[in-house]
């Protein structure tokens, strides 16, 4: 709240923004690591989740004169909906879980590379669905007349109720089963510890997350298509997660402001910048290539991550701490 409240009243509208846009990706990463960090799988298919929750809430809240041109094909209780922005974005999350279910259940059998590719295919699949289904999505058309309700309060809000979550599920016995698979996957069986199971709740919990973390982003856009959630996003959101450290939450929140201020500061080079008399752009696409050396660099000298393993932690200074333990007299 300290970083949120002056940046609402003093800073300009393209900071504000870029600080919006973080914190949706704060949600969008904290749920990609819900489930990677604890399961150690890694999955490139997250994305598609964060899809079907902007679409979701596109059908609850454009105005029902709007759908008749672009959506035709809606069913009459979606086509006449009109939800305010909180239960959309909520039920646009539990749809996202609600696939996952089904889908975790499959795939959470596979382990390593197996499940890391099938969870790609998973994200094709949503893809070309949504590429195609004209009467639902209007195809590789936009829908447009998304209410933009998402702004840098809400936003803020919405990340950190979502880091609330993870750690509450990091320290919850599910998230310490699933750690426990992850690392001795042997021992734990043996305890008693079904993996699929556990992976298959962190999957779903984690599909919530990205769900809502789209539909964030359709209320920051005002539109939605289905090529804003594939490739390029993926990529963006695994960077955030491996160069702030996949297995601590601190990690995942790290590399979303890291790999944000890289970005905003490759963007406004690409923009062009005056020294002087001269002026000089670097050439589109310069961020993603940043990016990528951003993550060579850091994992040829920190391989867990700008954080690694570790997570922030409130502490008292040794002279509170002696006070609050000194015995009365």
């Amino acid at each position: 709240m300290l970083i949120v409240v002056p940046i609402d009243l003093f800073a300009s509208g393209v900071t504000t923004r870029t600080f919006t846009e973080m914190f949706v990706q704060m949600v969008l990463v904290v749920g990609l690591y819900l489930f990677v960090g604890n399961s150690g799988v890694i999955s490139f298919g997250h994305v598609g989740f964060m899809c079907i929750g902007a679409y979701a809430t596109a059908w609850l809240t454009v105005p029902p004169m709007m759908k008749q041109f672009t959506i035709k094909g809606l069913p009459e209780i979606l086509a006449q909906a009109q939800l305010p922005f909180l239960p959309s974005v909520l039920l646009a999350g539990l749809l996202a879980a609600a696939v996952a279910v089904p889908v975790g259940l499959v795939l959470m059998r596979l382990s390593g590379i197996a499940a890391s590719i099938a969870t790609f295919a998973f994200l094709a699949i949503v893809n070309n669905v949504y590429s195609n289904w004209d009467a639902w999505t209007a195809g590789t058309s936009s829908i447009v007349g998304i209410p933009t309700e998402t702004n840098i309060w809400t936003s803020w809000l919405f990340a950190s109720a979502a880091i609330l979550v993870a750690y509450a599920y990091s320290v919850s016995r599910f998230g310490l089963a699933l750690r426990s698979a992850r690392d001795e996957p042997v021992a734990a069986a043996a305890a008693g510890i079904d993996m699929v199971f556990q992976r298959t709740i962190a999957f779903v919990g984690s599909a919530f997350l990205c769900g809502v973390a789209g539909a964030l982003y359709a209320h920051f856009l005002g539109v939605v298509n289905p090529d804003a959630f594939f490739l390029s996003v993926t990529f963006t959101a695994l960077a955030m997660l491996i160069l702030g450290g996949m297995s601590s939450l601190s990690g995942a929140v790290t590399g979303v402001v890291f790999v944000t201020l890289l970005i905003s500061l490759f963007r406004t080079l690409e923009r062009g910048v005056s020294v002087g008399d001269a002026s000089f752009s670097l050439p589109a696409g310069s961020q993603e290539i940043a990016i990528g050396i951003a993550m060579i660099l850091v994992l040829i000298r920190r391989p867990a991550g700008l954080i690694g393993n570790r997570e922030f932690k409130w502490t008292r200074s040794p002279a509170k701490a002696e006070r609050r333990h000194k015995p009365a007299i």
